[in-house]
């Protein structure tokens, strides 16, 4: 009779599965599709991205964030001001971010309702997968790059607009 040698093969697996169960866990990865233009060049309607559950949040990291005053509708911009930086007039608090769209004209982020509070952002974008043509990740997009410079200090974006 012939010795069955699945067990050898689960063996050997049974740590990639733990490892992969663990990644999900940390970062809990979740897709997300871009139907707008306001991030456009660098994202466009059609785009379909991964973000992950981030700890620390830094400026430039295009995010998923929750739109103030309307739970549930979820959008993803840059992060332009984070807790610290003055934005115009207006200090960051300890909590606070400041997220824009790259597309100015099309776009409502903080200039429009102010600063985002941590918990309404839900992720950070690592990857844009599909279309194929398009794939890449964040550093390596057209368009990530700004040629306005980020919030830092600088007071280079109005304040919301009331």
């Amino acid at each position: 009779m012939r010795e069955q040698r699945y067990h050898g093969h689960l063996k050997r697996f049974f740590p990639l599965g733990v490892a992969a169960m663990l990644v999900w866990w940390r970062w809990r990865p979740f897709p997300v599709e871009v139907e707008g233009e306001s991030m456009a060049p660098a994202l466009e309607p059609g785009d379909y991205l991964v973000a992950v559950r981030a700890k620390v949040i830094q400026a430039g990291s295009l995010v998923v964030v929750e739109l103030p005053h309307r739970p549930g509708y979820e959008m993803v911009k840059r992060v332009a001001g984070v807790p610290g930086d003055q934005i115009a007039d207006l200090t960051m608090g300890p909590d606070e971010y400041w997220v824009l769209g790259d597309n100015e004209e099309g776009s409502t982020d903080s200039r429009t309702f102010g600063p985002v509070p941590r918990e309404a952002i839900h992720g950070q974008v690592v990857l844009r997968y599909w279309p194929i043509r398009r794939v890449a990740w964040p550093g390596s997009w057209s368009g990530l790059a700004s040629d306005r410079p980020l919030a830092r200090n600088a007071g280079a974006v109005a304040p919301p607009r009331l």
